[in-house]
């Protein structure tokens, strides 16, 4: 789609329906509440990647250009987090096969069920899980596209996928990309810092150049889609905050004095938007560099 075409689909987009933005050969992506939806309309099928929150979910379903009250044929999870996967019921219904890495839903569970003790709220109940799973490789064909979700290792959780629409070359990281802001760092769901370097250098490795790359969260500045160099912005982003920790380690700073750091220096963008979530990633850093 041309970039006039691109700026029709967002003005005739009511703004509380999200945006629809539309990238290459069918492919585009969701913007409404929580981590960003991939999507793929074509003639011979519907796909998509994440679910957000149940009403936004809907309002997804609704507004998808081109699906004309068809099924999905296939949804991917990128990871278990609810702002990617809390849209799944409103999904089940019209939806053929859920798909997931093979940790996913255990951890889906573990986290409703911390949730739950939390806030003494009944998110267990809601919960809907993949019901295809994979431990490293998963490839589906839908018409003329082919699809395949790969799991490199534990990353920003212990589930993380990369989604390829391969014709469209549009890449789907789910929270393995957090575009100039903060991650979040999810020591109880798996989160391993230096795993997560390992696992966006992996990536840049394995998909071509020009690929597409959407991400589950972007700072506004930025937006949610990039190319290697975004990647590999963000992977110095990680290595910075591990070599800071270790620094910090070894002149015998406490672990309250690590994580009463703002900001990293030369990375001024990542403070924004709030909240800052630097303190709980140094503080993993600080936890995963001192186990054992």
């Amino acid at each position: 789609m041309s970039a006039f075409g691109v700026r029709m689909l967002k003005a005739q987009t009511p703004p509380d329906m999200g945006t629809f933005t539309a990238l290459r050969d069918g492919a585009g992506y969701y913007l409404g509440r929580g981590g960003t939806i991939g999507w793929l309309v074509h003639d011979d099928g519907i796909a998509a990647v994440d679910t957000q929150f149940p009403e936004w979910a809907q309002k997804f379903l609704d507004g998808l250009p081109g699906r004309n009250a068809r099924n999905v044929d296939i949804l991917v999870n990128s990871h278990h987090h609810m702002d990617h996967t809390a849209g799944n019921p409103v999904f089940r219904p019209v939806t053929t096969s859920i798909v997931a890495q093979a940790n996913v839903p255990g951890l889906q569970l573990a986290a409703a069920q911390r949730n739950d003790a939390a806030r003494g709220g009944n998110s267990e109940a809601s919960q809907v899980y993949a019901d295809t799973t994979f431990e490293k490789r998963w490839t589906h064909q839908l018409g003329g596209e082919t699809i395949t979700a790969a799991y490199f290792g534990a990353a920003h959780t212990g589930g993380d996928v990369v989604t390829h629409f391969e014709k469209a070359n549009v890449i789907h990281l789910g929270d393995l990309l957090f575009n100039r802001i903060y991650p979040v760092t999810d020591a109880p769901g798996g989160c391993k810092i230096a795993g997560w370097i390992d696992v966006l250098e992996k990536v840049v490795k394995t998909y071509p150049t020009d690929a597409i790359y959407i991400c589950g969260h972007g700072n506004p500045k930025f937006g949610v889609t990039g190319g290697h160099v975004d990647i590999l912005g963000f992977r110095d982003c990680l290595t910075a905050i591990l070599d800071h920790v270790r620094k910090e380690i070894a002149a015998g700073r406490s672990r309250e004095e690590i994580i009463a750091l703002e900001n990293l220096p030369g990375f001024d963008d990542y403070h924004a938007p709030l909240p800052n979530r630097l303190g709980g990633n140094l503080g993993v850093a600080y936890d995963e560099l001192t186990a054992g």
